[in-house]
This record gives structure tokens, C-alpha cells and sequence, in this order.
């Protein structure tokens, strides 16, 4: 009788599969600003709601970041040992194929089904595998997001109904009947507010981060690098692909306010990381930090802004991972998040040292590092919104460097602690994760162009149907 492959090894393959097909699906990609694989049946046909799926070049860049985790987030949760593996490693997937449905998802309730979807597994994964107080913390998470998420159900149904008719259906969620709807600006105003609650939430921004270092340090490394590398993505997704779109004419009044809160969130929280000594935790406070920039840039609506929120979100994905990753590889090795209780690292685990430092680069924007060109860019697209925005969103790459340096210098240098003097080295599973992602951190800083050129012509097309 064959015995049945492990959960993580059937896990690791779909994660592979799905990663081969979409570059498959890249090589084959037509960049010029129209929707590619398009998959469209009607679902509820009375109400106007179809089963309808395409990618343009911004959707395929995050599909394109989804699968390109996916691997490493399975072999990293392969370092450590789950109780109910199959479990876990199912609820993993669910969670991709979610995700995956978002970022394609051209019909506006299934996209709000998709996202719906995403929340289920991640808050079992916390529940299940997480730390202590897990359930307090994950019961919190699920509240913030799932209310956020009723909000934007209320928005979405609202432009429903000034939509134009789509064949027997009164209405259509098709996404060009939602834009094409006229709405009066006292309910555009409402409908932009309902939008950005949930996706405010998902990011997270400030004031609605509250529910995230909490989560990021409780959840598994799986779940973090999941919640941090993608689904926080969904959010700046969703401004840009439905917020924004759907309700134009209240951004003239939203936006100085929502830029307001990302910039401000930016310094908050990079002055809250600089006063940790939790590990996992400032990580959790640098992502609110990086992703308050993301989200900056979006906002602005230009198109340096847009296209350096696309690249940024790819260069945050994969370098939160691995930060997230070193994380894990250090709390198991010293048997503490603490950096005072680290110290001189590097001598006995210099491979660390070596990846840990390139991950770390890239995370503060260093020049032929991936983070390079998308701050560059997010930065100058701030800027030209207004030039005192753009000084203060700034803050991200002063701050940055201080407290991820400060980190890496406490964790690999200085005194070492003689308990752990001798631990060893990275090993295989770990080697391949901080590998790939060090090498993603240099060749897509070397060759940043190549993701712009992806997403050039869908920005061009989406700014020039949304005027503002």
C-alpha cells in the first residue's frame, strides 16, 4: 500500500505548481493595458453579478507576488513542527487560492467574496498555531477586519445602484458598469469613506493599526509572512482598483485627510520601532511604517505615485518575508524575540549575517537594492502633491535605517552572550528562503524596470479613466 505524501510536501508542490504557472501565464502576458485570461459566466444573472476573472498588468503583478511567496512561506513554516499539519498546511492554501481571487476578481461582489474568504483561514491559523493570548488577540483581528469589510459591502451596494443596466439586470457589479455610475458628491463622499474603513483596516493604517503588532507576533511564521508579505496588499489593492475609481468625485475631499493619516502613521510607528526590543515586533512596526508610504503613493493618484506603490508593494512582500524569517531563525536559536539577549551572532553564524544583511538593504531603500526605485518613485509622486507631505513621508528612510541598523547591530555584533555562543548556522529550508529572497532583493534592484513596464500601460488606462 503507497503511503500518503506529508501535508507540507503536497503544500510545497501546489505552491510550486502555482508558481510555474504564473510565470507561464507572465511569459504569455500582454502588457498593454487590457485584461488577459479573461474568465467571465454569469453567476446570478438577474443581479446583474458574473463569475468574472482578468488580469491587466497591475493584477499580475500581484498574483505574480502571491505565488512568488507562496514557496518560501511553505518552506519556512516547514522549519517548525505543527500539530494537525494537514490542517494548517490546507488552511495555507485556501488562504492563496483567496488571495489569488482578489487580485483577479473584476466583479465587485466577487471581489468582496474573495476577500471575505482570505479572513477565514488566517484567523484558524492565528487561533490554532499562535502564541499566547492567541484567541483574545486573534478575536480583535477578526472584529477590525471583518466590520471594516461590512463597510465596504455598504459602499459597493451603493454605487450598485446608480450603476447602468447590464442585459435582463437592472444593475451590474461588473467593475466598468460600477465606474461608469454618476454619483452625487454627498454619496460619493459616504461611498469613499466606506471603501477606505476596510481597506484602512487591512493595511493597516493609523489610527486602525491597533490590532496588528499584537496579531504579527502571536500568529505562526506562516500565518505573519502571509498577513505581512500579502494580505496587507489587499488593501492598497482595493484603493487602487476600487475606492478610488468608484467614488472620484470625494477625493478632492478625502485624500489631504487620508494622506494625513499614512504620513503621520509613517512616523508613528518608526518612532514606536526605534523603542523595540522585541524583534518580531519591530517588524510588525516597520511594516505600518513602509506600508503608510505604499499607501501615500496610491493616494497621490499620479503616476509616479501609482507606479512606485506597485513596485514598493512587490519589494515589501518579499522583504518582509525574509525579515519575518530572520526573526524566526533567531528566535529559535536563542530561545528569545529580545535583542539584548542576542549579541556577536555573525561569528558563529555568519551565513545569517551575510543574508540577514542584504534583507536588511533592501528593507531600508539602499541604491541597487529592490526598495530603492519604489521609495524613490512613491516619494517623488508625495512630492508633487504637496512638497511638505513629501518631506515628512521622507522620515520612512531616516527612520528605517535607524532602527532595522540598530537591530542588526544588537543581533550580530557586540558582546556576545555566552549561553548562545556556539548556535548553529542557518540550515537548509532556512538557507533557501533567506537565499531567494536575498537574490530577489538584488535582482530586482538591479533591474526595477522590468515591473514598471509590467504595469505601465494599466496605469496609464486606469488614470485616464478615472478622472479626478
Amino acid at each position: 500500500m503507497r503511503r500518503a505524501l506529508p501535508a507540507r510536501e503536497v503544500a510545497l508542490g501546489a505552491a510550486l505548481a502555482n508558481l510555474i504557472l504564473t510565470v507561464a501565464l507572465l511569459l504569455t502576458f500582454k502588457a498593454d493595458g487590457s485584461y488577459n485570461y479573461g474568465v467571465n459566466f454569469p453567476w446570478i444573472a438577474q443581479a446583474g453579478v458574473s463569475f468574472r476573472l482578468g488580469l491587466d498588468g497591475i493584477g499580475m503583478l500581484m498574483v505574480m507576488l502571491t505565488n512568488l511567496l507562496a514557496p518560501l512561506i511553505v518552506l519556512a513554516s516547514r522549519t517548525r513542527a505543527y500539530s494537525l499539519e494537514g490542517g494548517y498546511y490546507g488552511l495555507v492554501l485556501l488562504m492563496l487560492a483567496a488571495l489569488n481571487g482578489v487580485f483577479m476578481a473584476l466583479d465587485g461582489l466577487l471581489f468582496y467574496v474573495f476577500y471575505e474568504m482570505a479572513l477565514i483561514p488566517i484567523y484558524f491559523i492565528c487561533a490554532i498555531w499562535g502564541g499566547e493570548n492567541r484567541i483574545r488577540i486573534t478575536l480583535k483581528f477578526f472584529i477590525y477586519t471583518f466590520v471594516g469589510s461590512l463597510f465596504m459591502l455598504v459602499a459597493l451596494l451603493a454605487v450598485y445602484y446608480q450603476s447602468p443596466s447590464e442585459g435582463t439586470a437592472a444593475h451590474s457589479f461588473a467593475w466598468e458598469a460600477l465606474t461608469a455610475a454618476q454619483l452625487d458628491e454627498g454619496t460619493a463622499w459616504w461611498v469613499m469613506l466606506g471603501f477606505f474603513l476596510a481597506f484602512a483596516v487591512k493595511m493597516p493604517l493609523f489610527p486602525f493599526h491597533t490590532w496588528q503588532p499584537d496579531t504579527y507576533v502571536s500568529a505562526p511564521t506562516g500565518g505573519t509572512m502571509l498577513l505581512s508579505g500579502i494580505m496587507l496588499k489587499m488593501g492598497v489593492y482595493g484603493v487602487i482598483r476600487w475606492m478610488i475609481p468608484l467614488a472620484p468625485e470625494a477625493w478632492h475631499l478625502w485624500a489631504p485627510i487620508f494622506l494625513g493619516l499614512a504620513v503621520f502613521g509613517i512616523a508613528y510607528a518608526s518612532l514606536i520601532a526605534l523603542k523595540q526590543s522585541d524583534v518580531k515586533r519591530l517588524i510588525a512596526y516597520s511594516s505600518i511604517a513602509h506600508v503608510g508610504l505604499i499607501a501615500a503613493g496610491a493616494l497621490v493618484w499620479n503616476k509616479t505615485g501609482l507606479q512606485g506603490s506597485l513596485l514598493q508593494m512587490l519589494a515589501h512582500g518579499i522583504n518582509v518575508v525574509g525579515l519575518f524569517m530572520v526573526a524566526d531563525v533567531l528566535e529559535r536559536r536563542v530561545g528569545s524575540r529580545a535583542l539584548f539577549d542576542m549579541g556577536g551572532l555573525a561569528r558563529s553564524a555568519p551565513r545569517l549575517a551575510a543574508l540577514y544583511f542584504i534583507v536588511t538593504l533592501g528593507a531600508i531603500a539602499v541604491p541597487l537594492t529592490n526598495g530603492f526605485a519604489g521609495e524613490f518613485l512613491l516619494l517623488n509622486g508625495v512630492w508633487r502633491y504637496h512638497y511638505a507631505l513629501g518631506a515628512a513621508a521622507g522620515l520612512t528612510i531616516i527612520l528605517g535605517a535607524a532602527y532595522l541598523l540598530r537591530a542588526y547591530g544588537l543581533a550580530m555584533f557586540g558582546t556576545a552572550n555566552p549561553r548562545i555562543e556556539a548556535v548553529p548556522d542557518v540550515g537548509r529550508e532556512e538557507f533557501l528562503v533567506l537565499g531567494s529572497v536575498a537574490a530577489l532583493v538584488l535582482l530586482l534592484g538591479f533591474f526595477p524596470n522590468w515591473v514598471l513596464s509590467l504595469t505601465d500601460s494599466s496605469v496609464n488606462r486606469i488614470l485616464a479613466a478615472v478622472q479626478l
